[in-house]
């Protein structure tokens, strides 16, 4: 009994360590960036259509929810290293044709977690300027690394930009059922 109660506070020690850790490591970010050769509007009207995803979208295999601030989504992440992960982030901006910003933590706050987004500013051209990344902070971006996502984000950034460019989407904001 008293070795399992040891055992009991030496965990949850290290437990409050990793935290306190998490919540002084540095952040990290990837930062990626396209042009898409079609209009914001179109380009919303892609990433907004989450039932799409399975078919062309490389990283995001799966994306249902409600589009709106403050509500939950659930995806699945399919990254070309490691395994596929579900998560259920919290939508925190959603601005139409402009920006989709979610937040999410894997395990508890401070250990694994992360804001994505995905900026959308119109072209002189009539195009799109695609800002997408993720800003990581906790303990395990720090030990593990994040640039191993890189490749993912400019995948999906390419996928992105031939769904667009090759569709005829409404340009109207669709929720996603």
């Amino acid at each position: 009994m008293k070795t399992a109660a040891i055992s009991l506070a030496t965990l949850l020690a290290v437990l409050l360590l990793a935290l306190l850790l998490g919540r002084m490591a540095p952040e990290r970010e990837i930062v990626t960036s396209a042009r898409i050769a079609a209009p914001p509007q179109r380009v919303w009207a892609v990433l907004s259509d989450g039932a799409a995803y399975p078919q062309w979208n490389p990283f995001i295999t799966r994306f249902d929810g409600v589009l709106a601030p403050g509500r939950r989504v659930t995806m699945t992440l399919t990254p070309r290293t490691g395994q596929a992960m579900e998560i259920s982030p919290q939508l925190v901006r959603v601005r139409p044709g402009r920006e989709l910003r979610w937040r999410g933590e894997l395990i508890l706050p401070g250990v694994f977690d992360g804001e994505h987004y995905f900026i959308l500013a119109p072209t002189d051209a009539g195009g799109t300027r695609l800002t997408h990344g993720e800003r990581f902070s906790g303990m395990l971006p720090w030990l593990i690394g994040v640039e191993r996502f890189r490749g993912d984000f400019e995948a999906l950034n390419r996928a992105l930009a031939r769904r667009a460019e090759n569709s005829e989407a409404s340009p109207l904001p669709r929720s996603i059922p």
